[in-house]
């Protein structure tokens, strides 16, 4: 568990399992108990269950008593919803950025490094900073549109965005690259002020990534 000095336990316990639950170490429809957690982390059931419950409302868990909690798994229309809001927030975002050559340079500048940490984080087998890269290099796309509404919406996808890439690609490391090769041709396709191409191959890339290239 990471660094939880100055927190309660019960704060510790619920970062700790929403975690696992983002980096799918903890994947939908897995039964989770109390005393695996508590066992886990050297703590007492209470702090464990208050972060359960706290989880639950969030719509991480479904607790079951006597039993457990179950990994709420990721519904297929939620992936649906999910997909087609952020092809719209970030195809819209592009279009508006690529009429502005100095914030489309910035943009393009800050994929490239996205890009790269992305690779590094893959080339070392660490799925959180993989799937932490990959939110940060649609939020700079979504970002860089000029409608801070549209943009503070996609933000609240984040932890859906993250979940959902890492379940598509843990232990997949052919779908890990490919993503990475999509996102360079995404980064291309706005250096060259093609907003259009930009939001086709976005929905390529966004079936690819999460509906394994089949559309509904």
């Amino acid at each position: 568990m990471s660094d939880t000095s100055g927190i309660s336990a019960a704060e510790a316990v619920y970062r700790h399992v929403k975690d696992r639950v983002l980096t799918g170490e903890l994947e939908g429809g897995r039964m989770v108990s109390e005393g695996e957690v508590s066992g886990a982390l050297g703590v007492s059931r209470t702090p464990v269950r208050e972060a359960f419950l706290r989880l639950e409302v969030e719509g991480w868990l479904r607790l079951f008593p006597k039993r457990g909690a179950l990994v709420v798994p990721v519904a297929p229309h939620e992936i649906d919803e999910v997909l087609d809001a952020r092809a719209l927030l970030e195809g819209h975002a592009a279009a508006d950025v690529v009429t502005r050559p100095a914030d489309l340079a910035a943009l393009v500048d800050a994929l490239d490094a996205v890009i790269g940490a992305q690779r590094a984080s893959h080339d070392a087998g660490d799925l959180r900073g993989y799937t932490e890269a990959d939110v940060e290099f649609h939020r700079l796309v979504a970002d860089a549109g000029r409608n801070s509404l549209l943009a503070g919406f996609h933000r609240t996808l984040r932890e859906r965005q993250q979940r959902m890439t890492a379940e598509s690609v843990r232990g997949r490391t052919a779908a890990a690259r490919t993503v990475l090769d999509e996102h360079r041709a995404l980064r291309d396709l706005l250096a060259a002020g093609d907003a259009a191409g930009f939001g086709r191959a976005l929905v390529t890339h966004l079936d690819n990534t999460h509906r394994g290239g089949r559309t509904r």
